[in-house]
């Protein structure tokens, strides 16, 4: 048998970089699979020092 290379499409989590294939793609997940964030789909905000 050969083999093959398969690319298939899925998620990556901005917070714990975890990549997945969903078993539904008609809706998108609610939460990472690993790190439970359901911030997944958002980049993380940067942190604004106060000078004083």
């Amino acid at each position: 048998m050969a083999k093959v290379k398969i690319s298939v499409e899925g998620f990556k989590c901005e917070r714990c970089s975890h990549e997945w294939v969903p078993r539904n793609f008609k809706e998108e997940s609610a939460v990472c699979p690993k790190c439970k964030s359901p911030y997944w789909n958002r980049p993380r905000k940067k942190k604004i020092s106060k000078k004083i």
